[in-house]
């Protein structure tokens, strides 16, 4: 067996239907597929069953136990020569087991990933998601691809490692999140070779609304601190950005709410200074955030072909970068300045 693909779930039925219809059609077809039910109410069992003569799968339930264990129990079932991580809410394109053959054929990778997209059923505020997660303008750099601003790390969305060094390593550790960029710095530490496959993406759904979609990466954001209490080396110079944005936005709201009042002040007499502060604050406030929506919008409207899809990516990057920025610096205060152990300083967070 070429490639055992591992998907843990929980609670998404609808989502493994639409993932397993997309891998039954598949033109590369050496591989079978684990589903790790992880503690979920609502089970996905049937719609495994209806795949059973389509596809070589194999179905578990366990107790719930994160991501990472339910992968790592994946593992113990696995045959094959590659471990293939998808998440449930991914899509996976007709060509992507040849793209995948093809580069480890050429770049003899022990570990790899790929980029992700948005499908065209996604809905407005999906690709809006997609687009916040993925452009250069917001943190698509850091996590990797063409125009990537760090080394490739793979995440767990779209992760392929030989199942003799993911066995090496022990596979996923016990963090509750960022598990995956663990498993992916230990492998670079550990000198094996980890590669982006361009060719190989895969259309990630990521979180259906923005609420959803703000607590995933404020999560991130702790996470990257986790990861630097434990790799200290790990944290690089573009992994601040999301902070300074969160910093840079406040500053530029007080400027606007000072501006405001100080009209407001200057107006009812209660200070009479000839100069026209209060606007020229206001409008110092204003025109970062202006000029960083300005580009959003058209960046995104033309990439996406869509004015309403330019206008859900402002928002959409705004909260991907304050939500991240603000779980990196709540972390930072819990972690590294009131030294809180990682239980401890989130478990109403992660450990519930």
């Amino acid at each position: 067996m070429r490639f055992s693909i591992i998907i843990p779930v929980f609670n998404r039925p609808d989502e493994v239907d639409e993932l397993l219809q997309s891998l039954s059609g598949q033109s590369f077809r050496d591989f079978e597929v684990i589903i790790v039910e992880d503690g979920s109410t609502v089970p996905c069992q049937q719609i495994v069953e209806d795949y059973a003569s389509r596809l070589p799968i194999q179905y578990y339930k366990i107790e719930n136990s994160g991501p990472a264990g339910a992968r790592n129990f994946g593992l113990t079932k696995a045959s094959g020569e590659y471990i293939i991580f998808f998440d449930s809410d991914c899509l996976i394109p007709e060509g992507y087991f040849s793209a995948v053959e093809q580069a480890l054929i050429e770049r003899k990778a022990d570990a790899f990933g790929g980029p992700d997209r948005a499908h065209t059923s996604f809905t407005p505020v999906q690709k809006a998601i997609n687009y916040s997660m993925t452009s250069f303008f917001t943190t698509g750099g850091i996590r990797g691809g063409k125009q990537k601003m760090d080394k490739f790390y793979p995440r767990s969305f779209n992760m392929g490692i030989k199942r003799e060094v993911i066995n090496t390593l022990g596979g996923f550790s016990k963090m509750r999140f960022g598990e995956d960029i663990d498993l992916s710095i230990r492998i670079v530490k550990g000198g094996f070779k980890s590669c982006l496959f361009s060719e190989a993406w895969v259309y990630h759904k990521r979180r259906t609304d923005l609420k959803k979609f703000f607590k995933q990466v404020n999560n991130s954001g702790i996470a990257r601190i986790n990861l630097f209490k434990k790799y200290p080396e790990s944290l690089k110079l573009v992994h601040l950005l999301p902070a300074l944005f969160t910093f840079g936005v406040a500053f530029c709201l007080l400027l606007i709410c000072m501006g405001i009042l100080y009209g407001i002040l200057n107006q009812t007499g209660i200070i009479n200074i000839d100069f026209p502060g209060g606007p020229v604050m206001v409008v110092l406030g204003m025109t970062p955030l202006l000029l960083f929506s300005l580009i959003i919008f058209l960046d995104a409207s033309i990439r996406n072909k869509s004015l309403e899809i330019g206008l859900l990516a402002i928002k959409a990057s705004f909260i991907q970068l304050l939500g991240y920025g603000s779980g990196f610096i709540r972390a930072w205060w819990k972690r590294c300045v009131k030294q809180e152990e990682e239980f401890e300083a989130f478990k109403k967070n992660f450990y519930k």
